[in-house]
């Protein structure tokens, strides 16, 4: 008699930009994956072949009963990065999460593995240029942070918190990304925009490197109960991203700051025009408290001492993959 097949990992998100490639890591791992996705979604940059769809929604708590059913691990990528109010993203990170932990805990066989994708937004800051570790003292700044850092404890305080894996990414830069792309839109017109005066720092991954850390915490043993930054080792400053950018394009970039409260006026103003078309963007009042910080920095030790994940893209080699993805789907020209 042939082995049964192994059971599938569900993905939830797995149609956005991070888990997109998540799946595809996942599928090229041989593994049995089944896409959660709403009625809405675009499944363009989903595989064609290795994958099931289920149809359902965590915010609303739709469909996770019948997308659960056999399901051996749970990769929780879904969740809210933009949107116009509070309650939006606390629906859309917290209470998502709820429903889903809920629905595992309802399974007569619950997922021996819950992988919740969180943010090093859930903590907040570094005070200074030296990293953050993950048992640093959570201060999230705005209602992204303070929405995923509740996620956290939601799934801390469920009864699959001794088989969950919590991986925290810092900034995520990409093929399909549609957020720090903004910033390679504005170095190919030869300009950087800071806030404020000084270098900002920040750690940052590039997205097939945090699906790598993804295929790990799915599989690695010692990663039961623990949480993780997932990171290039070494921050860079806004300067040093946008310079490095320009280089590979072939050009050249000025840098222009502007000061704190002129950025939030101009977040106001992008929040307006946001509003009137009906789909909030990258640049509003709460990214520009973020952005003044001057050093977002997490360590990624932990991950590379218990789970054997270092990423395999430097600065330079992600942003050149980054951009050859843009330039041939016609995002950008140079």
């Amino acid at each position: 008699m042939a082995n049964a097949p192994d059971p599938p990992i569900l993905v939830t998100g797995g149609s956005g930009f991070v888990g997109s490639h998540v799946v595809e890591r996942l599928v090229a791992a041989g593994a049995r994956v089944r896409c959660l996705v709403r009625a809405s979604s675009s499944l363009r940059y989903l595989p064609q072949t290795g994958i099931e769809l289920a149809r359902g929604d965590v915010a609303r708590g739709t469909g996770l009963d019948e997308a659960l059913a056999g399901v051996a691990v749970v990769v929780h990528v879904a969740g809210v990065t933009k949107a116009f109010s509070e309650a939006a993203f606390y629906e859309g990170n917290l209470r998502g999460t709820e429903n889903l932990l809920r629905a595992c805990e309802r399974q007569a066989e619950p997922p021996r593995r819950f992988v919740h994708v969180s943010s090093l937004a859930a903590i907040g800051p570094s005070p200074e240029l030296t990293p953050l570790a993950e048992d640093a003292h959570p201060h999230p700044l705005t209602w992204y942070g303070r929405s995923k850092l509740a996620a956290e404890t939601a799934v801390r305080a469920s009864t699959l918190a001794g088989r969950a894996v919590i991986l925290r990414p810092p900034v995520v830069y990409g093929p399909r990304d549609t957020d720090v792309f903004e910033v390679f839109q504005s170095v190919a017109r030869g300009l950087m925009v800071s806030i404020g005066r000084g270098e900002s720092y920040f750690s940052y991954i590039q997205v097939k490197d945090l699906a790598e850390a993804v295929c790990r915490a799915v599989t690695n043993e010692a990663a039961r109960g623990r949480t993780y930054f997932v990171a290039n080792p070494k921050p860079v400053s806004w300067n040093a991203f946008a310079q490095t950018a320009a280089s590979v394009m072939g050009r050249r970039v000025r840098s222009i700051s502007i000061p704190s409260q002129a950025a939030y006026l101009a977040g106001w103003c992008a929040e307006s025009v946001a509003r009137l078309r009906g789909k909030p963007g990258i640049v509003s009042r709460q990214k520009v408290i973020e952005a003044r910080c001057r050093f977002w920095t997490c360590d990624p030790g932990r991950a590379r001492q218990e789970l054997g994940f270092e990423t395999a893209l430097d600065l330079r080699q992600g942003i050149e993959d980054a951009l050859a993805w843009y330039k041939d789907s016609k995002w950008l020209k140079w």
